[in-house]
This record gives structure tokens, sequence and C-alpha cells, in this order.
């Protein structure tokens, strides 16, 4: 099997978020799920991908952590196919990409990457006054403060395949100062029922939002780029009123972790529907064989 390790979200190496592509050879299927599970553990991401070829332009991803299964990753979907292009297995065109979270159609323009993000849904929002002063303090952050500072958007948690809190903040200060309790989080996640907490933040001009992401029930502390969460943001932007249907919008991540990421989304939406697709770019750091 040959395998890859991508910087997705990203054109310069050690910038956006790393993820492992293992490409399987034709004609086989995927490994046990324990042996994908351990080598996601030795290529040491938080997501390693991996592609089964169905036809010229039809592909079957299963995404594996360090310690499960999950049924859907962004980077590394941006990843799998900026390495399917760049080891010869595809040009640039349109692909469908089937995931446990559902299929997705996917753009290949040169270094360019866009997909189809699953159809968002509102899955519920955070009110009451103890839940609130509870996620925040989790965060490391304390909600009246915020309150203080001008924070109006609620926290609300949104799917776009992988169910994340939406969590607002005042300023990039705000963003930049926060330190999760990560039991706690991970705690909080299983109660949710989420993958973990997407934080943002409206403040700065370059950007329609800079954005740090929390997943330590998954085993990922801190991720440095997160396509299907920022597709859940863009759905947030547009229900709360800061994104309108037709617009193209930006978000920042990974400068926390000194890997900063960009990460593109479009939504269109009306009375029939919302699309939402997402991407970027991916840069190759290294590539090799699996001896299995």
């Amino acid at each position: 099997m040959r395998f890859y390790i991508v910087d997705a979200f990203t054109d310069k190496i050690f910038g956006g978020n790393p993820a492992g592509v293992v490409i399987l050879d034709d004609g086989k299927d995927f490994p046990s799920d324990e042996i994908c599970v351990k080598t996601a553990k030795e290529l040491r991401y938080s997501e390693t991908a991996f592609i089964k070829r169905l036809g010229d332009n039809e592909f079957n991803i299963r995404y594996f952590t360090p310690a499960a299964e999950v049924e859907l990753c962004g980077h590394a979907t941006i990843g799998s196919f900026a390495a399917l292009r760049y080891g010869g297995y595809i040009g640039d065109g349109d692909f469908l990409n089937h995931t446990i979270s559902g299929d997705l159609n996917i753009s290949v323009d040169g270094e360019k990457v866009l997909m189809d993000m699953a159809v968002p849904v509102k899955i519920n929002e955070i009110t009451e006054a103890d839940k609130l002063d509870e996620l925040y303090r989790i965060m490391g952050l304390d909600y009246a403060d915020q309150k203080a500072k001008g924070l109006e958007l609620i926290p609300q948690m949104i799917s776009t395949g992988l169910p994340d809190i939406m969590m607002p903040v005042a300023g990039l200060e705000d963003l930049e100062a926060i330190e999760p309790d990560f039991k706690a989080l991970s705690d909080l996640s299983a109660r949710y029922e989420v993958v973990g907490v997407h934080a943002f933040t409206r403040d700065g001009d370059d950007a329609t939002c800079h954005v740090r992401n929390f997943a330590p029930l998954y085993d990922i502390d801190e991720e440095a780029a997160t396509g299907t969460s920022n597709g859940a943001l863009t759905y947030y932007g547009y229900l709360n009123g800061f994104v309108a249907s037709g617009d193209d919008c930006k978000f920042i991540q990974g400068e926390k972790m000194q890997r900063p990421s960009a990460i593109i989304s479009h939504i269109e939406a009306d009375e029939n529907g919302c699309l939402i697709r997402v991407g970027g770019r991916g840069i190759m750091l290294a590539e090799g064989d699996i001896k299995l």
C-alpha cells in the first residue's frame, strides 16, 4: 500500500493540518479495523484516510484516528485527493467519495480541492445559564466576561458530517487565551454527543472568522485545520446572519499551534435546501510504502 503524509489547507510544508493517506492496491479490500487503527497510531497523525478505488472517478474513503474510526474528516479528504492527484492516480475533474457519513462530490482543479459537505443540520443550542457557564469554564474562559465584552451569539451544535459545538468568543485575545480542561471537555463532548468544540471569533478583518478546534474525546487536543467544522461554522454563520447565500468564506486556523491554515468555503442556500463546499490546498511532506 502506498502512503503519503499531506499538509492540508496550506501551500507550505509544516503549515496546515497533516494527515496520513493510505492508497490501497487495486482490487484490495480495506484491512481490518484493528490494522487501520494501528496504522493510524504508527503514522501519529490525528486522522489517516484509507482509500479504495471503485472506478475511474469513484472512491470509498474510511477515516481512522489513533483511537477509532470516524465518519468523516475534512482535512484528510482534502489531503486524499491532493495525494491522488500528486501520485498520478487522478487528474483534474469531478469525483464521488463514498464515506460512512454519506456520498460527497469532490472537485479537483490544479492544486485546489473542494468537497461537498453533508447536508447541514442544526442539532441543538446551549442557552441555559448554568450550561453556558460550564462550557466556557471548561474552555478556560468566563462567560460573564464574554458577555461584558459584547458577545451576543450563543453556542450551537451543528453538523455537516460530524457534530461539533460552535462556540463564539468575543475577540482574538479571547480565542488565544483558551486553555481547555481536556478531561472535562472529553466528558462534555460525550454527554452532548459531539466530536468536540469549534471556537471562533469574528474579530479581525482578514477572514470571515479566526478559529480553534478541540476534540480530546478522539485523542485530538487541538487541530490546525478542520474542514467539516468550518463547513458547520459556515452554516452557523448563515443561520445567525453573518454569512449569506452565495458567499465565499475564509477561516484562519492553527495560529496558536504555529501551523497557520486557510480553509475556504462556499454556501448556496434557499427554501429548497443548502449546499456547502469546503476546500483548500494540500502539499506532500513524505511518501512511501506500507509493508502489510
